[in-house]
């Protein structure tokens, strides 16, 4: 029996099988193209088909954890990797692509249909017959939520799953009594995405290489980590200080005028870098605000980016020698 036989609109397994229909029609299309007399039109074409990458990270960040969860751990391994090598050929593409060098690029297209195909027969033959046999249904409700996050291939979203026809949908990861975690929810914050101890949020924000101070929405100085390396010093005495008395007279006008365009909703964002120390530091200042949009405060963040900015080409191997 066809395990893919009346899969409803939406589901996550049926969403994967409409996408490699996609892919193979761009293929085809891509294939009776005469590149070098429509350039344009393959162009768009090859755009369309370099969306894999959200097929590819729904995979590897919302399917693969589920089957992990159930003990099937090998597409984790073996896909991810083939994954990597389908990315690398897409790269390499993307640059004969930009370059114009149409003999190679056909090569190297030619090399990445034939890896999509192989890697769509894997996906059709064994993995989602085995995924739709070992995951329950609240697994597929609860991964297309994060599916939304990543995205997909299509130009429209796909149908709602499930479809919203008796009362509203709880999310699974808002429903504890369905969760399945391999850790116990007693004191843990449920947060928007996760469940952590107060102390793992401690170390959480002891332990990031960037300076952040949080004021709320009265302007009040209500929190900042405790870095062991701080760009700027901090102590207890600014928690509850109002942030003005925070910075030197020559700088709280800026923060000031900061604090008035977040809270009128004209600004988002303020940047700044500066020489301090014979060190370059960025600085960033952030407006939080609620699900309603109202203005629930700002953050501030400072990071050291002298040795960021010194990286040159790139290092994907483990150097710790």
């Amino acid at each position: 029996m066809n395990p893919f036989t009346n899969l409803p609109e939406g589901h996550p397994a049926r969403v994967y099988l409409e996408e490699n229909q996609l892919i193979r029609g761009l293929i085809a299309s891509i294939n009776s193209i005469d590149i070098e007399n429509n350039y344009e039109e393959f162009k768009e074409k090859f755009t369309r088909l370099c969306l894999i990458e959200k097929h590819f990270a729904r995979k590897e960040n919302q399917l693969f954890p589920y089957l992990e969860k159930y003990g099937w751990t090998s597409p984790s391994q073996g896909m991810w990797a083939f994954h990597d090598d389908i990315r690398a050929i897409v790269k390499n593409a993307r640059n004969l692509v930009q370059a114009n060098e149409l003999l190679s690029l056909n090569i190297v297209l030619q090399n990445l249909f034939h890896n999509l195909e192989h890697i769509m027969q894997v996906e059709e033959g064994r993995l989602l017959p085995r995924a739709l046999e070992m995951l329950q249904e609240d697994d597929w409700k609860e991964m297309r939520s994060g599916d939304e996050e990543i995205g997909w291939m299509f130009d429209e979203v796909p149908a709602p799953y499930p479809a919203h026809e008796e009362g509203e949908y709880i999310h699974p990861s808002q429903d504890t009594k369905k969760r399945k975690l391999p850790f116990s929810l007693e004191g843990r914050i449920n947060l928007q995405e996760g469940f952590m101890l107060p102390e793992q949020i401690n170390w959480l924000l002891k332990f990031m290489p960037v300076d952040i101070t949080y004021v709320d929405e009265n302007d009040i100085v209500i929190f900042y980590n405790r870095g062991e390396d701080r760009v700027f010093p901090r102590s207890a005495g600014i928690i509850g200080r109002e942030v003005k008395f925070c910075h030197p007279p020559k700088s709280v006008d800026q923060v000031l005028t900061i604090l008035r365009e977040f809270k009128a909703g004209r600004r988002d964002e303020a940047e700044f870098w500066i020489t301090f120390k014979g060190k370059f530091i960025h600085i960033r200042y952030f407006a939080i605000r609620d699900n309603n949009g109202s203005y629930k405060g700002v953050i501030e963040v400072s990071q050291d980016v002298t040795h960021i900015r010194g990286l040159e080409g790139q290092q994907r191997l483990l150097d710790w020698e």
